[in-house]
């Protein structure tokens, strides 16, 4: 009888360190296949704006470098012609890099604005084993802003950021930011890692949260060395005192749409939200190009 307890527990821990280690290395390792995240459509459209933004970057944007502890971090910087001390930080997505953000930088760059966009983390031409999901990533904008002001000095930064860049900016919101930091703009992010990687669990794979994600959450402490529910923008935006505008499409399916209430009630800063109708996820500037920027203008208007 002792034997077969025993070797139940060991069947039990087994199986969870194979589901924990194959939802870690799904999500969090930039080596693995997400096709089971995304379908083809969406790779083949990536592809093509990869392959048509990446010629703007080379013929517009200068290779800039940083360093976060060990990791060597990579962006193009976009200097306008005319003599702007107002900087955005463009923040990309989850399994993008910086030539996602070519379409929003060429408007922060028509109104006047010079841009900064980083490569996360894991992701273009930074280094870093593991994906962040914005908590490790944090972090690394936090030296991008000190970067900017030692070259710079007394600019006034913008964090923008779309999707995983949102839970970024939105994550770096919570921390002890210089001055110079004067609005962020999300647009769809999640509340935290675990409420995203729940969510997908049941709308992927349609699995319960335990015991699979219990099990990853493991794997990512141990191999990745941060906890996915500790990874909270929810938690973040109650300590921010930056001015910040929420932005979400009411038909997100991939970051749902009802965590927008969720973000904006957490937020204890000036704060403004708009939804766009009828839009996907990171699909809200598409879909209603002029209402989008509008809102955005008048924002940044507001407080610089």
């Amino acid at each position: 009888m002792l034997i077969v307890f025993i070797v139940l527990i060991l069947l039990i821990i087994i199986t969870g360190f194979i589901s924990g280690n194959f939802m870690f290395n799904l999500a969090l390792n930039p080596k693995s296949s997400k096709s089971i995240i995304f379908n083809s459509e969406a790779n083949e459209i990536k592809q093509q704006m990869k392959i048509e933004n990446t010629k703007w970057l080379e013929d517009n944007a200068k290779d800039v470098y940083t360093q976060n502890k060990k990791i060597k971090l990579h962006g193009y910087e976009v200097i306008n012609k005319k003599d702007s001390k107002i900087w955005v930080i463009a923040v990309h997505g989850y399994t993008d890099s910086a030539y996602f953000m070519v379409k929003a930088t060429k408007q922060f760059l028509n109104y006047g604005y010079n841009v900064l966009m980083p490569d996360l983390r894991a992701h273009g031409k930074s280094e870093g084993k593991y994906i962040g999901m914005g908590w490790l990533d944090r972090l690394d904008l936090i030296e991008w802003i000190n970067y900017l002001i030692q070259k710079y000095g007394n600019i006034k930064i913008i964090l923008y950021g779309i999707s995983m860049g949102a839970a970024t900016v939105m994550m770096t919101s919570g921390e002890k930011l210089p001055s110079n930091v004067r609005i962020i703009i999300e647009d769809c992010g999640y509340t935290s890692v675990w409420d995203e990687f729940a969510y997908e669990l049941k709308y992927i794979f349609k699995l319960p949260t335990f015991p699979t994600l219990y099990n990853a959450n493991i794997m990512t402490k141990i191999r990745a060395g941060y906890s996915l529910k500790k990874a909270s923008c929810i938690k973040q935006l109650k300590k921010s005192t930056t001015p910040t505008l929420f932005i979400h499409g009411d038909q997100d399916k991939f970051v749902p749409f009802y965590m927008l209430d969720k973000l904006y009630d957490a937020a204890k800063c000036k704060k403004e939200k708009l939804v766009i109708k009828g839009a996907g996820h990171a699909e809200a500037q598409e879909i209603d190009s002029q209402k989008y920027w509008h809102t955005v203008r008048k924002f940044i208007k507001r407080y610089i």
